[in-house]
């Protein structure tokens, strides 16, 4: 049930922030929307992509963009809707459909007979201390299982906040 209310206030937040016209109101209801994420990778048991989630997504996120919108006008242009939004919502209805077709294949939630609980999870929690020499399990998948993964996420992030902070920086006045 509560995995359901969730999921509506997501819905909700992000409904929401796309509908608003005043760009600050919408940057705080996605800042909620995730601050809610971080509550459903909690209760998927993923804390440390909850606690990345709340700090990143909620945090320096929230921030940057208030920083960003100091710079610019708050509000959005208001543009009207015209026919060649049409083709744009059944690209995204499509696109959908495609998504949750391909979920039907997924084994289900919590399924202990899920293929990565029989090949995958035994031989991180039997071969990890041997093989990488890391007593902590978790930093071996990190560090060692996962150590591209975690490189790209790291560049993504970096570049990012470089980019920002190009954008945002004050020119120097000659003169």
């Amino acid at each position: 049930m509560i995995d359901i209310l969730l999921l509506t206030l997501l819905v909700l937040c992000a409904l929401a922030a796309v509908e608003m016209r005043d760009l600050l109101s919408a940057g705080l209801v996605l800042s909620g929307y995730s601050l809610l994420m971080a509550v459903v990778w909690t209760r998927l048991n993923a804390v440390d992509v909850a606690f990345t989630e709340a700090s990143v997504g909620a945090g320096i996120t929230t921030v940057l963009l208030i920083a960003a919108l100091s710079r610019t006008d708050r509000g959005e242009a208001l543009v009207s809707r015209t026919r060649r939004e049409i083709p744009s919502l059944i690209l995204i209805l499509l696109t959908g459909a495609v998504l949750v077709y391909g979920t039907l294949d997924m084994p289900d939630f919590r399924d202990p007979g899920a293929p990565a609980h029989h090949h995958v999870a035994p031989r991180y929690i039997e071969g990890s201390a041997h093989e990488v020499g890391v007593v902590n399990m978790v930093t071996a998948i990190l560090a060692a299982y996962r150590g591209y993964d975690t490189l790209g996420e790291t560049t993504v992030i970096f570049t990012a906040g470089m980019s920002v902070i190009l954008l945002l920086r004050r020119r120097k006045q000659r003169g």
